[in-house]
């Protein structure tokens, strides 16, 4: 009978050390998102007259903003997860006493400090190279608190693809393509949502991130703003992440049971 061991800080260090080997989430989550805002404000932003640049810099960045928890709890998770159901180390992990919830919860945590140090290196970075305009304590809290939901969102969702396709290239191109998709049609690519067609405007509010990238430069120093369509983006989303994943133990063998 395997005696079930308790999830301790040595768990969540040993999920660090295996999210270190995997540069995705490095170089998505903490270089590439750096990289594309100082881009983006040489080229962009250099061409909009001078008193509107600091509104239009600060708009890139909120956007840039998105790609950490994409990066790391999306691509990166998903990625990694796959990579170890593939190898049936989910079910190694059981028969050595660690269960599923203490698994979980350890990756959660780990990817959790990843996206902290991402944030912190993301928000030095602009403070002194970007010059942002300084937000309102409540516009800064609401943009940390919005992208911790949405990592732990993405994380769900990214857990239960890998654990139904149970294949690295398989869940590498699903997550991949939806992640580029995601960044289109949220404005991340620097066309924004009212610029597309029809539908996809549609499927775009749908997704709370489009709120982010196009409406939160308007009261990113203070003001009013209808929270409302945002927060009704977010339920939709967490619905979705919950279906896919009580779909996922269906799959027999996922890895997840």
């Amino acid at each position: 009978m395997t005696v079930k061991k308790k999830c301790s800080a040595n768990m969540v260090l040993y999920e660090l050390r295996n999210l270190n080997g995997n540069l995705l989430p490095h170089f998505f989550g903490i270089i590439f998102p750096n990289v594309m805002s100082l881009l983006l404000s040489r080229t962009v932003g250099s061409q909009v007259p001078e008193p509107q640049r600091g509104e239009v810099v600060t708009s890139m960045m909120l956007s840039m903003s998105l790609v950490m928890p994409m990066s790391i709890m999306f691509l990166g998770y998903g990625c990694l997860y796959a990579t170890e159901v593939e190898k049936e180390i989910p079910l190694r992990m059981r028969l050595f006493g660690y269960s599923r919830g203490c698994e979980v919860r350890a990756k959660i945590a780990a990817h959790l400090i990843l996206l902290t140090i991402a944030f912190v290196v993301f928000a030095v970075f602009h403070a002194a190279v970007m010059h942002v305009q300084k937000p309102a304590a409540a516009s800064l809290l609401g943009l940390v608190i919005s992208l911790y939901a949405m990592g732990v969102i993405f994380l769900v969702i990214a857990h239960s693809i890998a654990s139904i396709l149970r294949k690295f290239s398989l869940t590498f191109g699903v997550i991949f393509f939806l992640y580029f998709v995601i960044m289109l049609l949220t404005g991340m690519f620097g066309i924004r949502t009212e610029q597309l067609p029809g539908p996809l405007q549609a499927a775009a509010k749908l997704l709370p991130m489009t709120y982010i990238s196009n409406d939160f430069a308007g009261f990113w120093q203070g003001g009013s703003y209808n929270f409302m369509p945002f927060l009704q983006a977010f339920l939709f989303m967490g619905a979705a992440a919950g279906i896919l994943l009580l779909l996922t133990p269906r799959k027999k063998g996922s890895g997840v049971a």
